[in-house]
Protein backbone atom coordinates (compact mmCIF):
# COMPACT_ATOMS: atom_id res chain seq x y z
CA UNK A 1 0.00 0.00 0.00
CA UNK A 2 2.78 2.37 0.98
CA UNK A 3 4.78 1.62 -2.19
CA UNK A 4 1.78 2.16 -4.45
CA UNK A 5 1.07 5.51 -2.76
CA UNK A 6 4.67 6.62 -3.30
CA UNK A 7 4.51 5.48 -6.93
CA UNK A 8 1.29 7.44 -7.47
CA UNK A 9 2.85 10.57 -5.94
CA UNK A 10 5.94 10.22 -8.15
CA UNK A 11 3.78 9.90 -11.27
CA UNK A 12 1.74 12.95 -10.28
CA UNK A 13 4.87 15.08 -9.87
CA UNK A 14 6.42 13.85 -13.10
CA UNK A 15 3.32 14.68 -15.18
CA UNK A 16 3.25 18.18 -13.74
CA UNK A 17 6.79 18.64 -15.04
CA UNK A 18 5.65 18.10 -18.63
CA UNK A 19 3.73 21.37 -18.74
CA UNK A 20 6.29 23.92 -19.85
CA UNK A 21 5.88 27.64 -19.40
CA UNK A 22 7.94 30.50 -20.72
CA UNK A 23 7.75 34.11 -19.61
CA UNK A 24 8.82 36.98 -21.84
CA UNK A 25 9.08 40.57 -20.61
CA UNK A 26 9.26 43.62 -22.84
CA UNK A 27 11.96 45.82 -21.27
CA UNK A 28 10.62 49.05 -22.75
CA UNK A 29 7.05 48.74 -21.44
CA UNK A 30 7.42 46.12 -18.72
CA UNK A 31 4.61 44.00 -20.19
CA UNK A 32 4.86 40.28 -19.40
CA UNK A 33 3.53 37.41 -21.50
CA UNK A 34 3.47 33.90 -20.07
CA UNK A 35 2.86 30.98 -22.42
CA UNK A 36 2.17 27.56 -20.93
CA UNK A 37 2.12 24.45 -23.13
CA UNK A 38 0.14 21.64 -21.53
CA UNK A 39 0.98 17.96 -22.01
CA UNK A 40 -2.08 17.50 -24.25
CA UNK A 41 -0.67 20.11 -26.67
CA UNK A 42 -2.96 23.03 -25.85
CA UNK A 43 -1.49 26.42 -25.02
CA UNK A 44 -2.48 28.89 -22.34
CA UNK A 45 -1.33 32.48 -22.87
CA UNK A 46 -1.50 35.02 -20.04
CA UNK A 47 -0.43 38.61 -20.53
CA UNK A 48 0.00 41.44 -18.09
CA UNK A 49 0.17 45.01 -19.25
CA UNK A 50 3.10 47.29 -18.53
CA UNK A 51 4.11 49.05 -15.35
CA UNK A 52 1.82 51.03 -13.13
CA UNK A 53 2.40 54.76 -12.81
CA UNK A 54 4.33 54.32 -9.56
CA UNK A 55 6.28 51.40 -11.04
CA UNK A 56 7.19 53.51 -14.09
CA UNK A 57 8.46 56.32 -11.83
CA UNK A 58 10.62 53.84 -9.92
CA UNK A 59 11.94 52.42 -13.20
CA UNK A 60 12.75 55.91 -14.51
CA UNK A 61 14.56 56.78 -11.28
CA UNK A 62 16.61 53.59 -11.53
CA UNK A 63 17.51 54.31 -15.17
CA UNK A 64 18.46 57.93 -14.35
CA UNK A 65 20.72 56.76 -11.53
CA UNK A 66 22.34 54.28 -13.89
CA UNK A 67 23.03 56.98 -16.51
CA UNK A 68 24.38 59.36 -13.85
CA UNK A 69 26.69 56.63 -12.59
CA UNK A 70 28.04 56.00 -16.07
CA UNK A 71 28.61 59.73 -16.63
CA UNK A 72 30.36 60.14 -13.28
CA UNK A 73 32.55 57.11 -13.93
CA UNK A 74 33.54 58.44 -17.34
CA UNK A 75 34.38 61.85 -15.86
CA UNK A 76 36.54 60.29 -13.16
CA UNK A 77 38.35 58.11 -15.69
CA UNK A 78 39.09 60.95 -18.11
CA UNK A 79 40.16 63.23 -15.24
CA UNK A 80 42.55 60.56 -13.99
CA UNK A 81 43.99 60.16 -17.47
CA UNK A 82 44.52 63.92 -17.80
CA UNK A 83 46.20 64.04 -14.39
CA UNK A 84 48.43 61.10 -15.28
CA UNK A 85 49.44 62.79 -18.52
CA UNK A 86 50.26 66.05 -16.70
CA UNK A 87 52.32 64.24 -14.05
CA UNK A 88 54.25 62.35 -16.71
CA UNK A 89 54.88 65.57 -18.65
CA UNK A 90 56.01 67.38 -15.48
CA UNK A 91 58.35 64.55 -14.51
CA UNK A 92 59.91 64.66 -17.98
CA UNK A 93 60.45 68.42 -17.64
CA UNK A 94 62.09 68.03 -14.24
CA UNK A 95 64.35 65.26 -15.58
CA UNK A 96 65.42 67.41 -18.55
CA UNK A 97 66.12 70.38 -16.25
CA UNK A 98 68.17 68.17 -13.90
CA UNK A 99 70.28 66.95 -16.82
CA UNK A 100 70.91 70.55 -17.91
CA UNK A 101 72.05 71.54 -14.41
CA UNK A 102 74.41 68.54 -14.17
CA UNK A 103 75.96 69.22 -17.54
Amino acid sequence: MKKSLLLLAAVAFSTAAFAQSTTVQNEATGAKTTTTVRDNGTMKVESRTGRTEAGQKIHNTKEDAKVAGHKAGHAVKSGAQKTGHAVKKGAKAVKNKAEDVVN
